[in-house]
């Protein structure tokens, strides 16, 4: 994500004057927010082809594994031995995700989540009738473990299943990262389609019958879904934290690192999410442009968290200010809060993307407004 936007924001403010070159050892861009979707066959995620994606931004594409800087000669190697060089490079090479809650069924968000997909199956069967979806701390993002609990909820409703969901998080609220205001609309969301909230409980491990959680005793269940820990992806040359990610300032700059950028789940901001990694991109591009053409200084990064909950029902919208001096900012709605509409915000990327799609990415399998009698 924030790659893509960062790109698409370069060749706009650039205007032809710049090469812009987008290094992936991977052929597609895969939207993942609609992973939560795939086990409930509701919708799955979409693939995009970045040689098409940089043609269409008047970018380049090289199909490579970057695996090292070399800051001091602006030169960024290739794992095939061959090298790029740049007057300006920008990071944005995401997290790895790893398994973190033993016996548990970890939710990877990939194409064709078959673990997550079993423990739906196994419900609608009727072999299992107790679920916990829970999260380790620091996972950076914690909105599709909610939607999770929400679509299987609306799947067993539908199915008029006796099933017992309970959501175990670390956070003292449910998505508390967007506020006490939104949190308090969560917990009232959770609480009416009957999903038990235990909060203050960090996952430790799961023996088939109980989920082990400290502190706290332990919780019956016959499925546990949990989120992966993330780790940022190491490149060397580039400073990192003592879990892989890449400090950056207010302008998305790497500390003491000539004009060197990082952007995106990489960095060591704690919230790990699209939207945040496209507003990173943006301040990064623009500050990039001010560096090499001239252009107005931006403003330092100041998060905008915006969440779309899919909910097997109807969507919903919630946004918050991170940063404290902007007060209480949150709130949820089932009307959108943003344009361009999508289930994640980017200025440039978001429209393009839908075009590409033919249709606004983020609310398939959800109920038209004005269907939901609780709005």
């Amino acid at each position: 994500m924030a790659a893509l936007e960062a790109m698409l924001a370069l060749t706009e403010l650039g205007a032809g004057r710049q090469e812009v070159e987008l290094v992936c050892p991977q052929h597609e861009f895969l939207y993942r927010p609609l992973a939560v979707t795939e086990p409930f066959d509701r919708g799955e995620i979409l693939r995009f082809d970045l040689r098409e994606l940089t043609e269409l931004s008047g970018a380049r594409f090289q199909q490579q594994t970057a695996v090292a800087v070399e800051p001091e000669k602006h030169r960024l190697l290739l794992h095939e031995g061959s090298e790029v060089g740049y007057d300006h490079l920008l990071i944005a090479v995401g997290a790895k995700r790893l398994w973190v809650v033993p016996g548990a069924t970890t939710f990877w968000a990939v194409a064709g989540e078959s673990e997550a997909k079993g423990v739906v199956e196994k419900v609608r069967s009727g072999a299992v009738r107790k679920v916990i979806f829970t999260m380790p701390s620091g996972s950076g993002w914690p909105l599709p473990i909610y939607e999770l609990a929400l679509l299987m909820a609306a799947d067993v409703a539908e199915r008029r299943l006796e099933v017992r969901l309970s959501v175990v998080t670390p956070e003292e609220t449910p998505l508390q990262l967007f506020g006490l205001q939104a949190g308090e609309q969560v917990a009232g969301l959770l609480a009416d389609h009957g999903i038990e909230v235990i909060t203050g409980a960090h996952p430790v491990s799961f023996d088939g019958r109980q989920l082990t959680v400290a502190p706290g005793a332990p919780v019956d269940a016959d499925a546990v879904i949990t989120m992966p820990r993330l780790q940022g992806r190491h490149l060397e040359g580039i400073p990192r934290d003592q879990n892989g990610f890449i400090p950056v300032d207010g302008h998305c700059r790497v500390p003491e690192m000539d004009h060197v950028f990082a952007a995106g789940d990489v960095t060591a901001f704690p919230i790990k999410q699209g939207g945040i990694a496209t507003q990173q991109a943006a301040v990064a591009a623009a500050t990039i442009a001010a560096e090499a053409w001239g252009t107005a200084q931006p403003s330092p990064f100041d998060p905008v968290l915006r969440g779309t909950l899919l909910t097997g029902e109807r969507t919903r919208f919630l946004s918050g200010r991170i940063s404290g001096r902007h007060g209480e900012t949150s709130q949820m709605s089932v009307r959108p809060l943003w344009q361009p509409q999508g289930k994640i915000f980017g200025t440039r990327l978001t429209p393009l993307l839908s075009r590409l799609a033919e249709r606004p990415i983020g609310v398939d399998g959800e109920a038209t407004p004005g269907s939901d009698p609780h709005p």
